[in-house]
């Protein structure tokens, strides 16, 4: 087997180097042992962060031309990794390889078994947006909704403590007034203050990336591929032969 059909695209769509960094070392913790490498590209254009709809709208071209210009080299997946899937849908639909987004690994993990699930974050101008994505996948029954940190989500980007506190408080409103049993810290960029959040036992703490790399090591390196019907996936997740891009 050619060892490119055992890399793993992680694609960030914001402009942010650093934020790529991240998510490829924490994809890589689950998917290193399935005999996955990891590939991160930062797409070329847009923000540097996305924090509305807008700006996560106009990344999804930009999420295709980075894995266009990816096409001529093999692939074993895809992890489109901003919390809402800019393009996800599309790529999925028109690559033969799995598709998985962040924000759809970590719903579906923090809804199994029926839980009653939350999502935390800095970004309220995409509140709408994660809502709908929760829609999408058919959770909502579950889903108590979306609790936002005071400060705006720039601010929180140049504070670590700062976004660590607030998103902490947060947190704790899921549970305590919402009923939450799983907690989603729904952004790409907020990786590294989930694992601390993680740490406080407050709650299941959903860590996006990490579940985009189990969904895939499970969708790549299993004993076949998995159906959308059987995987509780839905339609897109597994594409149809051949580029189309």
């Amino acid at each position: 087997m050619h060892t490119g059909t055992r890399t793993v695209l992680l694609v960030n769509p914001n402009t942010n180097r650093g934020t790529t960094s991240m998510m490829v070392e924490l994809a890589r913790g689950e998917l290193a042992p399935a005999g996955l490498v990891v590939e991160g590209i930062t797409v070329e254009h847009g923000p540097s962060m996305i924090v509305d709809p807008i700006t996560l709208d106009e990344s999804a071209q930009h999420v295709v031309d980075a894995v266009r210009r990816r096409l001529a080299a093999p692939m074993a997946a895809v992890i489109v990794g901003a919390i809402g899937d800019p393009a996800r849908d599309q790529l999925a639909a028109e690559l033969d390889v799995p598709v998985v987004g962040i924000g759809q690994a970590s719903i579906l993990a923090a809804a199994s078994e029926g839980r009653r699930f939350a999502m935390a974050t800095s970004t309220p101008l995409l509140a709408d947006s994660l809502t709908k994505l929760v829609e999408q996948h058919d959770r909502s029954e579950g889903f108590t909704g979306v609790r936002l940190t005071a400060s705006d989500p720039v601010v929180l980007a140049a504070s670590a403590e700062q976004q660590y506190l607030e998103l902490a408080a947060a947190v704790r409103a899921c549970v305590e007034e919402d009923g939450a049993e799983a907690v989603i810290i729904a952004g790409g960029p907020l990786s590294e203050t989930a694992r601390r959040l993680a740490a406080l036992d407050l709650v299941e703490i959903i860590e996006p990336v990490p579940c985009a790399g189990r969904l895939v090591a499970d969708l790549v390196g299993g004993p076949g591929p998995m159906s959308p019907i059987r995987s509780g996936l839905g339609p897109g997740t597994v594409g149809v032969p051949v580029p189309r891009l």
